[in-house]
């Protein structure tokens, strides 16, 4: 039976180091890319669906950079407001149907504060309740709160 080597970081030589630093660096840059990228490409189909018009590519890419910020400060928020809502409540139908309202809610409220603040994209009411009630549904559905 092989002994296995126990190789720690502060046993590494100063070259192991640095590419164990790059490689897990990379790695983290990687994943933050493609998880942007689903979400940049995923905001545009949904644009495209609904046909909203906004000037650059590069205006999608500060909607969605802003909108993905603020909704983490607003998440914070109103999943603390959902716990303290539904530790009461016992059926699971009323829990989704005010879990999605408060998703909706939510994302309905961050599209409406980054749609307001940028001039070179324009999202009107209907557009904005679609896309915060399928953001609701999504988060919803990717959950992996088990409770």
């Amino acid at each position: 039976m092989p002994e296995s080597k126990n190789d720690s970081f502060r046993d590494m030589n100063i070259k192991e180091k640095i590419a164990t630093v790059v490689g897990i660096a990379l790695l983290i840059i990687m994943v933050a890319g493609f998880l942007f990228g689903l979400i940049f490409f995923g905001m545009a189909g949904v644009f495209e669906l609904l046909g909203v018009q906004y000037k650059s590519s590069w205006s999608l890419v500060v909607f969605v950079i802003s909108f993905f910020m603020l909704g983490i400060i607003v998440e914070l928020f109103f999943k603390a407001i959902f716990m303290l809502s539904v530790r009461n409540i016992t059926g699971k139908i009323k829990v989704f149907l005010i879990r999605i309202s408060f998703e909706g809610t939510s994302n309905w409220l961050v599209l409406f504060i980054v749609d307001e603040f940028m001039e070179s994209i324009t999202l009107s009411f209907n557009t904005e309740i679609i896309i915060a009630l399928l953001l609701a549904v999504l988060e919803i559905v990717f959950d992996d709160d088990k409770d």
